[in-house]
């Protein structure tokens, strides 16, 4: 048990109950692993929410050098060739792990996996669970074998704040209860081996597919701990989250456009055709940016599954389906009002082809990691493959480079009572601006307001305030977006629309260079409001 403010989580700790670090976990058995999660394990987790599957070249046909190139081809230049390789060529082993588990995956009257196409595929390689519920299936696999699994405790009702660093190494986490403003009795839970593996940035933007957990608080943590954050500009926004009020938006799947659905605005008008050779299944930037125009002109957008499922939606798509249904809409028979979302962050905490970050004993992995693959713009179900592939790696790198198993005190499950986080405001005014200046479109000067905007946040919230993490992260993305004078993948910028040879690169950036530009936007903006106003006056 914790001796006064501090427990001894003894030889892995594992920030993160999603796929990634529930998989993690379970590849490093029988050696002690503690995971923490905010939420019920599983909960509190994007992955649990993912519709569309997961890639691998497993068809006749088909090859890991094929989907190497789709994923070099969509990441818009900035991709990294070799980890995009090694990653498809890992996919067919990690997907029999998850058969091992007892993932159900979708099956032919053979008994051979059956697989779809989506955006940007060259073949059909998107496993899937009863066409749109993957995510779920996994996680209710993953969640089963953790519980069994006498090797992994799981500590739920907290999460981790800031990283604990001694001598210029990871050694644990600061904890709060989850979703509490501030922690004034900070818990340590240290460890020989940290692995962040804690999600998305999704809920820094005001409409979004991620989960309330995803905030960005593990690349905020490793930032603030000194680490390199690679490409935070290119968020991915999903073309087609169901136009409401909820929060978060309820996603339909790109499977659906897989399978023939169109886009179409309210006069009927296909308007992809025009826009793209691919049509409805080009990439998700280009996609996304046709869809927000089409509503900031007044012409609205709407998916049109009516021709192409009819009234095999029901059975073809259950998830999206009831959702639908929830919020009044009958797909067999209406067009789903749709708008871009905030989805998926290809940027992330830099990590070698091992997991590792730049800070020694720290590893990441998930969406909070960035391992080049993603380049500018992620191929459409990559993500979880990536998460698998990285959990498995990370997992015999541990193995591998920390000798001697060492089991800690018992940890009892604490009790904890939720609370609204105090900084709401703050968080509600911080993701509006996120999605007014740093969303589907940017430019110069609405990317240096932001930035404006967040410093003064963050000094009106204080030192004290867990706000903090939250601002740290938005603040790299931003910064990040500002320096990056192109249009790239998920990063499109009006001011700068196209791309440009100079910034055919990835980029790196650390906390004080993203502060650095940030105080140099915000001259700069004060300058140009001032001079503004004078010739106003």
């Amino acid at each position: 048990m914790a001796q006064g403010n501090i427990v001894d989580a003894g030889d892995v700790l594992i920030v993160g109950a999603g796929l990634a670090g529930l998989f993690t976990a379970l590849k490093l058995a029988p050696r002690p692993v503690t995971v923490l999660a905010g939420a019920p394990i599983g909960d509190g987790a994007s992955s649990s929410w993912a519709q569309g599957g997961i890639a691998a070249a497993i068809e006749p046909g088909d090859t890991a050098e094929s989907h190497a190139a789709d994923t070099i081809a969509a990441g818009a230049g900035t991709v990294d060739e070799e980890a995009a390789l090694s990653i498809a060529r890992d996919a067919a082993i990690r997907i029999e792990d998850l058969l091992r588990l007892g993932v159900p995956f979708d099956r032919d009257i053979e008994g051979k996996l059956t697989v779809g196409r989506e955006a940007a595929h060259s073949h059909r390689r998107i496993v899937h669970v009863k066409g749109d519920q993957a995510g779920k299936a996994i996680m209710q696999a993953l969640v089963a074998a953790v519980r069994a699994c006498p090797s992994i405790r799981v500590m739920e009702g907290l999460s981790a704040y800031e990283l604990a660093i001694e001598n210029g190494r990871a050694a644990g986490v600061f904890a709060r209860p989850a979703h509490a403003a501030t922690a004034p009795q900070p818990l340590l839970i240290k460890a020989r081996a940290v692995v962040l593996a804690s999600g998305g940035v999704g809920q820094l933007f005001a409409v979004t597919t991620n989960p309330r957990e995803a905030r960005g608080e593990g690349v905020a943590m490793a930032a603030r701990a000194g680490a390199v954050i690679a490409d935070p500009e290119f968020v991915q926004f999903h073309p087609t989250s169901i136009a409401s009020t909820h929060d978060p938006a309820p996603l339909v799947t790109e499977a659906l456009r897989g399978e023939g659905a169109v886009l179409i605005n309210k006069t009927g008008q296909r308007f992809m055709l025009t826009i793209h050779e691919d049509a409805e299944l080009a990439p998700r930037d280009i996609v996304a940016r046709a869809i927000h125009r089409e509503i900031a002109a007044g012409r609205g957008a709407f998916l049109d599954a009516r021709a192409a499922l009819g009234a095999r939606f029901a059975e073809a798509f259950p998830t999206v389906y009831e959702t639908c249904r929830s919020l009044g809409i009958d797909p067999a028979q209406s067009a789903i009002p749709v708008a871009p979302a905030a989805h998926y962050h290809m940027g992330g905490i830099l990590v070698n082809a091992r997991g590792r970050s730049t800070i020694e004993g720290l590893w990441a992995c998930g969406e909070v990691a960035s391992t080049g693959m993603h380049g500018a713009n992620r191929l459409a179900s990559n993500s979880l493959l990536e998460a698998i592939v990285f959990g498995a790696r990370i997992a015999s790198d541990i193995d591998g480079s920390v000798p001697g198993a060492r089991a800690g005190h018992d940890i009892a499950p604490p009790v904890i009572g939720r609370r609204e986080v105090a900084d709401a405001p703050f968080v509600q005014q911080l993701r509006q601006i996120m999605s007014a200046h740093v969303g589907v479109e940017r430019d110069g000067a609405g990317l240096a307001h932001a930035l404006t905007e967040i410093q003064r946040l963050e000094r009106a919230a204080g030192a004290a305030s867990l706000f903090g993490n939250i601002a740290t992260t938005a603040k790299l993305i931003a910064a990040a977006a500002f320096a990056r004078e192109e249009s790239r993948g998920g990063h499109y910028r009006t001011d700068f629309a196209e791309p440009r040879a100079a910034w055919r690169h990835r980029s790196f950036i650390t906390l004080k260079e993203a502060t650095r530009i940030a105080d140099a936007a915000t001259e700069e903006f004060a300058r140009s409001g001032a001079e503004e106003a004078q010739v106003t006056a």
